[in-house]
């Protein structure tokens, strides 16, 4: 596993980059929504050279590297979503979520305190929760092309990148970047244990330093705190040579995923959000995946 370094270090100008940031079980919906309507539009973001998965967009991720086709992973959102466990954020673990941001002056010790909250939690059973991803991925193997899957350790705070190298199972790896702080438990992997890499960034963005095309799918662009936000971490992007897009939820996609992102009954309506906001984003996805220049001898 990675301690956390970004970037692919190539430079700039090298590939293509397709980030899928946190947004719980109706932000899984809300991604396959968007990125099956970019398919049928042309707009096939599956040939990434690598996939940046957190939290949710771990889940999506796997499904992107998949064999399973788009469209056929978002007719599955729009089936009864059986095998979900439907959850909460309490108003208390919100207090602690603020409280950890503001108390904090940097991600790691933010992320040591999320880590305690984890810990001290009172939840169901990781064995339970496992369950959830065995019905929930549409593939168990690391694929063969790059997929990064985010997290933080518990105990230190510490940043960690998992991927095929890593020697960890994918489902578990899965299972940590959903590892919601206070709602699912800590995730054990080789001694350690891990909880929702949204805890460092919704999107985790910066990981697609180095990449020359770079899409963002973001259910949650907003940062807070010292968590950087989608738009900061694109710029960041631009700013070292990347070309980059931000899809976030429209009006219509907030209201059809609602308050409380861990609800499964508002996935189906998610999913068509996503696929109705394909259209509009469109054109500007295929700007930067696809330039002009790239029809061109270099």
């Amino acid at each position: 596993m990675s301690d956390g370094g970004t970037g692919n270090h190539n430079g700039p100008g090298f590939g293509k980059a397709l980030v899928l940031g946190g947004g719980g079980v109706t932000g899984i919906a809300w991604e396959l929504g968007v990125l099956a309507g970019l398919a049928e539009l042309g707009v096939d973001l599956t040939d990434a050279d690598l996939v940046v998965g957190t939290s949710a967009g771990s889940v999506v991720g796997v499904g992107v590297r998949s064999q399973t086709g788009l469209a056929d992973l978002y007719q599955a959102q729009l089936a009864p979503p059986t095998g979900e466990i439907a959850a909460k954020m309490g108003r208390g673990v919100l207090v602690r979520y603020l409280l950890a941001m503001v108390l904090s002056r940097d991600p790691v010790r933010a992320g040591k305190r999320f880590g305690a909250l984890a810990l001290r939690a009172k939840t169901v059973s990781e064995a339970e929760r496992r369950k959830v991803f065995e019905t929930r991925l549409a593939g168990r193997e690391w694929p063969a092309r790059l997929l990064k899957v985010t997290a933080v350790d518990a105990a230190s705070g510490a940043f960690t990148v998992f991927d095929a190298t890593s020697g960890v199972e994918l489902i578990d790896a899965v299972g940590a970047s959903c590892a919601v702080p206070g709602v699912w438990p800590p995730v054990s992997i080789d001694g350690h244990r891990y909880i929702d890499g949204g805890m460092r960034s919704a999107t985790n963005a910066d990981l697609a330093s180095g990449y020359r095309r770079v899409v963002i799918i973001a259910p949650l662009p907003r940062g807070f705190g010292v968590m950087a936000s989608a738009p900061s971490q694109m710029r960041a992007l631009i700013a070292g040579g990347s070309r980059a897009v931000l899809i976030e939820p429209d009006a219509a996609a907030l209201a059809a995923i609602g308050n409380n992102l861990l609800d499964p009954a508002r996935r189906a309506a998610a999913a068509r959000a996503g696929y109705a906001q394909a259209g509009p984003a469109a054109a500007a996805v295929e700007a930067v995946w696809r330039g002009a220049e790239d029809l061109e001898p270099s």
